[in-house]
């Protein structure tokens, strides 16, 4: 397992291997986090209050405050100081759905299993209308079908047969898979003509959805359904209609399992008329966009740099049909159990020790870059609308950065989101400096499969609000279990696809990682940033 270690060392060089060997691992503490971790966990009644008795958390939802509340309760309880609610702006509309139910009338009586998209309206009790497949993806397609669809449940997707899986349902990594994840696959820089392409099709999609909302409501389309993008029975499902309220709200949407979506298309396919009965007990919960909340906690700094921070985070929201288990109430509660663990082993930190539970991660990164933005950096806001829509990395034009007093006094960040497995490793996202020091940091949990450290980048999670300013921050490598075959964004996100032991491993780890960060002689290397 060491041929990692010295590879990475190597390609580094010996001025880094130097402030390694400068930041000795306090093996005491280690050994009382391991024990506190392993022997006296909490991490699993965490999170069955997070998922069993709060449910999914929605960003804006009464359930995503109600997990606010309780976590910063939480958190508070176990002598953590700083705990408070951090408010992001204009996150959207709050929203909820109880149930729904789809049944086929004709030409057979079938239950046909279908779920509501996030922010879509509700039926109003139980309506019926028949099926029709009408293709809804431009200005031309709409014109089409102008007055040929009131009533009709619209069917937006054409049949997609099924195909088998080639792989396991469950991976964890071996050897093999862990050294592949070593290479550094060089990347192709991106054109600005393919940068403005991105940015026209983002434009044209965000145009695009308040005027299907207002046909919708127009054309008196009694409801929209989709097929879901995974096979055997899984509902995958995000959002639709109208978050911010500031347009239409559209029709009543679901999303079916593909091959209930399939019989029915097959039906319509050979002129069968098709008749369905739906109901989608969906509300929302406030009539227009509001603020949400970040719940911030701490373990003061004790030493000379403690008004130096240290971060660990994940995000707190979900989406609607499960409970939010995997994505993301598992790094939820590792990282509050991190927090918990800490304080129970008596830690005295150096550096102040801060958590993060993001709201709106899934919406965009909009509780992480909020935060960086009040504390550390941001970019200065286009006074073009249209570019002030695109999300950072797509503009134009960003302007200088904009560096705030926090910006020097912040260390690093880690984060976990890619559900419940145990942590193997961390994406060095290109910091060559932190290779060695992490190799360091993992050695002691060698022998619960921590090993690896790669350079690679990863994205589409909180850790990259603050990379992206140029603050170091990092995302574990994890094994994925079913998390991108099962759970990930689908009503099977619940506590049953959690494993135990895995979250034990990465709160033990994750412990040892912030205290590590907070006892170092000096702030945590950040590597070479140059502003687009």
């Amino acid at each position: 397992m060491k041929r990692w270690g010295w590879m990475l060392a190597a390609a580094v060089g010996t001025a880094v291997s130097g402030l390694v060997q400068a930041q000795d691992v306090n093996l005491d503490m280690t050994g009382r986090i391991r024990a506190e971790a392993l022997q006296r966990s909490q991490v699993m009644a965490t999170l069955d209050h997070m998922t069993d008795h709060i449910g999914p958390r929605l960003t804006n939802s009464p359930s995503m405050l109600k997990a606010s509340e309780w976590t910063r309760s939480q958190l508070s309880s176990w002598g953590l100081t700083n705990v408070h609610e951090e408010m992001v702006d204009d996150l959207g509309r709050g929203w909820e759905f109880n149930n729904a139910s789809v049944l086929m009338m004709g030409p057979r009586p079938m239950p046909l299993h279908a779920l509501p998209k996030a922010w879509t309206p509700g039926t109003n009790g139980q309506v019926e209308g028949d099926a029709i497949y009408a293709k809804l993806e431009s200005k031309a397609d709409l014109e089409k079908w102008k007055g040929k669809l009131r009533g009709k449940v619209v069917f937006t997707d054409e049949l997609r047969p099924y195909k088998p899986g080639e792989q396991a349902d469950f991976h964890r990594h071996d050897d093999k898979s862990l050294e592949d994840l070593i290479a550094f696959p060089v990347p192709r820089q991106r054109t600005a003509s393919e940068r403005a392409e991105d940015a026209k099709r983002f434009k044209e999609r965000m145009a695009f959805a308040p005027l299907i909302n207002q046909f919708l409501v127009d054309e008196g389309v009694l409801a929209t359904v989709g097929i879901s993008s995974w096979d055997n029975g899984i509902v995958r499902v995000m959002g639709g209609g109208s978050r911010k309220g500031t347009e239409a709200d559209g029709a009543p949407a679901f999303v079916m399992i593909a091959e209930h979506y399939n019989t029915v298309m097959r039906a319509l396919d050979r002129k069968a008329p098709v008749r369905l009965r739906l109901n989608s007990d969906a509300r929302f919960t406030t009539s227009s966009s509001g603020p949400g909340y970040n719940v911030i906690a701490e373990i003061p700094g004790s030493g000379p740099n403690k008004n130096e921070i240290v971060m660990i985070g994940a995000h707190l929201d979900s989406w609607h049909t499960g409970s939010g288990a995997n994505d993301n109430g598992a790094g939820v509660a590792v990282m509050m159990e991190a927090m918990r663990i800490l304080k129970a082993v008596g830690a005295r930190p150096n550096r102040t020790i801060r958590i993060g539970l993001w709201t709106g991660e899934e919406q965009g990164l909009l509780g992480s870059r909020s935060h960086v933005e009040k504390h550390y950096a941001r970019y200065p806001e286009p006074s073009d609308p249209a570019e002030k829509a695109l999300p950072v990395s797509m503009r134009s034009q960003k302007g200088s950065l904009q560096k705030l007093p926090g910006y020097d006094r912040f260390s690093v960040y880690f984060n976990m989101d890619n559900g419940s497995g145990k942590i193997r490793g961390v994406y060095g996202q290109e910091n060559l400096a932190a290779a060695p020091i992490f190799e360091a940091w993992l050695k002691p949990f060698n022998d619960l499969g921590a090993v690896s450290v790669t350079q690679r980048n990863t994205g589409s999670t909180d850790h990259i609000a603050f990379d992206a300013v140029g603050l170091p921050g990092f995302q574990f490598v994890q094994d994925r279990l079913d998390y991108f075959s099962n759970v990930h964004h689908t009503h099977l996100d619940v506590q049953d696809h959690a494993s135990e032991d895995d979250l034990k491993q990465a709160s033990a780890i994750v412990a040892s990682f912030a205290y590590n960060a907070a006892m170092m002689k000096s702030r945590f290397p950040r590597k070479h940033f140059v502003e687009d």
